[in-house]
């Protein structure tokens, strides 16, 4: 049966069909071990009383190989009428004109929040002294921005249209080289802000989180992301919060122990603590400070840049997990974050973590919370234990790894 969006809430019957694409290069190697402990751990959980129906679904190589279309409509409609897929990771085709296959599937099924919690796993070496710090969940707006796609190559007559509509139109005289310069559009709209907003908001909640920060470049670009930090506090009024305006003003007028009290029994009342941080300033204070932000809400680019600085921090994308969601319409596709590292293909050598994790997203938003803890514990406890494959200082295979996780659950 398939899972269906009722008055704004996910239904998942006890067989749902999961839409799964196994990816190009090192997914044929990750994503057959890790379906595998997904079924371990479901069938350990609930004992056939419920399972996974998968459906294999074709994208990147393998579907041009075999369709000549690297994203074949077939399996766009597939996932919109299952609202839930999986994957490993996509090549992006050579080449002008095509942009990435995982960039089109969330402009195709709008899944507007690209949400990637980072944590650290006790065991493994990270670059920074304290990773164990690190513990935050970034929402990513993922359908505008500069990722919307709007761009126009220099010298075509496309971008001269645009530069003296630009000059002669709007009295726009900054462009320093308007002869040989490309221009790219970056829309942020109100209603994208809040809908993503509104996810980082729910999700806090939901996960007992204390503090929603709001990360943009709004000193700068005041009405793109200095809009996105204006409608976020917006959004922050729908819900129970102490904000740092706030704080800040208790502070003027009575002090530092003064702001530090109201802020402590606010959060105490079950209330989250709402901040916004310039961009450049976010990327310090999380090397520095981590352990200060909970959950983010930020813009495209900027979300890019934090979640892989974050990832590396901890160890690196190969244990970052990664979905893609429109809370809204309940289509989401979980997915490896990570590239499809060619180079060791087909050799039994690829970290499956990112895509496990993945999964534990996948499960906790079916509901299965049981499921997803039996998989991140398990796969902990191999951690701990120091059984690592190679990009992690180890030498167990994909296969010998997963072995290890399966015990484990």
């Amino acid at each position: 049966m398939k899972s269906e969006m009722i008055d704004g809430k996910l239904f998942v019957p006890d067989e749902p069909v999961i839409s799964y694409i196994s990816g190009d290069g090192v997914g044929q190697d990750i994503f057959p071990v890790a379906k595998n402990i997904f079924d371990v751990a479901v069938e350990k959980i609930y004992k056939g009383q419920k399972k996974i129906v998968w459906e294999k679904l074709l994208a990147g190589g393998e579907a041009f190989e075999k369709t000549g279309d690297y994203l074949p409509e077939e399996t766009l409609k597939a996932i919109s009428e299952n609202l839930i897929a999986i994957k490993g990771p996509l090549m992006t085709p050579i080449g002008e004109g095509f942009r990435s296959i995982n960039v089109t599937l969330r402009q195709k099924l709008d899944l507007y929040a690209c949400v990637r919690p980072v944590e650290y796993f006790a065991g493994i070496e990270a670059p920074v002294k304290r990773p164990e710090k690190v513990d935050m969940t970034i929402f990513r707006e993922n359908t505008e921005d500069i990722y919307a796609g709007i761009e126009f190559a220099s010298g075509t007559a496309e971008v001269r249209k645009l530069i003296d509509f630009l000059e002669k139109e709007l009295d726009v005289h900054k462009i320093r080289f308007p002869e040989t310069s490309a221009i790219g559009v970056k829309p942020v709209s109100s209603e994208g802000t809040k809908r993503l907003v509104k996810s980082a908001f729910d999700y806090a909640l939901s996960h007992g989180k204390k503090r929603v920060t709001f990360v943009h470049k709004g000193n700068i670009m005041k009405f793109t992301e200095g809009g996105f930090r204006k409608w976020a506090y917006e959004v922050a009024k729908d819900y129970p919060t102490f904000t740092q305006l706030e704080y800040l003003k208790i502070k003027a007028e009575d002090g530092a122990e003064k702001a530090e009290e109201a802020k402590k029994n606010a959060l105490s009342d079950g209330k989250i603590f709402v901040d916004d941080v310039i961009a450049d300033n976010f990327l310090q204070q999380i090397v520095i400070n981590p352990q200060n932000f909970d959950v983010v809400a930020t813009l495209n680019l900027n979300g890019d840049y934090v979640s892989d600085a974050l990832a590396a921090q901890v160890g690196g994308i190969g244990i970052a997990p990664g979905a893609n969601i429109n809370y809204q319409t309940g289509h989401a596709i979980f997915e490896a974050t990570h590239g499809t590292a060619p180079d060791i293909a087909g050799k039994n050598l690829a970290n499956p973590s990112s895509l496990l994790l993945s999964g534990v997203m996948m499960f906790e938003y079916l509901g299965w919370q049981e499921v997803a803890e039996a998989i991140k514990t398990a796969l902990a406890k191999a951690l701990r234990a120091g059984k690592f494959t190679a990009d992690l200082g180890g030498k167990l295979s994909t296969s010998e790894f997963a072995e290890e996780i399966i015990k484990n659950i």
